[in-house]
C-alpha cells in the first residue's frame, strides 16, 4: 500500500474550491459527519474519487479526512439524522461570506437528493488528507447533464 499522497489546507474561498474539487462524489455514512462543539471542530470522513488520477481508466477512492476549524455551530437540512449508516454523496463546498472586515461566514456541504450541512465559521480554517492508500471503485461517478 502507498502512503497517502494528498494534504491540503485552506484559508480562503479559492483554497476552498481545491479543496471542494478533490471531495466531488465523495461518499460516507453520516456517523463519519462529526461536530465536535468544545473543540469547534467539524471533521468527516470520506471515501473519495481520485479524480486528479493521471490514469484516466482508473477508477480508484481513498479514505480523506476533511476538518473545518473555528465552527461555531452546524446546521443540517434533508439529512437523515435518525439513521446514522446512511450514505450522503458530497458535490460541492461552498462559502458565503459574513461580508465587511470580518473573515467569518457560511461554509455549506451540498449533497446529492439535496442534503446540506451549514457550517458558520469564524473564518475559513480547513484541512483535507487522504488518511489511507488507494483502492479499486466500483465504478466511475456520472453526472447526468
Amino acid at each position: 500500500m502507498k502512503a497517502p499522497e494528498l494534504t491540503l489546507a485552506a484559508e480562503d474561498a479559492e483554497d476552498l474550491e481545491v479543496i471542494s474539487a478533490r471531495l466531488q462524489d465523495a461518499v460516507a455514512p453520516l456517523k463519519e459527519l462529526v461536530y465536535l462543539p468544545k473543540k469547534r471542530r467539524f471533521a468527516a470522513l470520506f471515501n473519495r474519487f481520485k479524480w486528479e488520477d493521471e490514469r484516466r481508466s482508473a477508477n480508484l477512492r481513498v479514505r480523506s479526512l476533511l476538518h473545518f476549524d473555528g465552527v461555531l455551530s452546524v446546521k443540517s437540512r434533508g439529512l437523515k439524522r435518525g439513521a446514522p449508516d446512511a450514505v450522503v454523496s458530497l458535490l460541492a463546498i461552498r462559502f458565503t461570506p459574513k461580508g465587511g472586515e470580518d473573515p467569518g461566514g457560511e461554509v455549506e456541504l451540498v449533497f446529492s437528493a439535496g442534503g446540506t450541512l451549514k457550517l458558520a465559521v469564524e473564518c475559513i480554517d480547513a484541512g483535507l488528507t487522504d488518511v489511507s492508500g488507494d483502492w479499486a471503485a466500483r465504478g466511475r461517478p456520472a453526472h447526468g447533464g
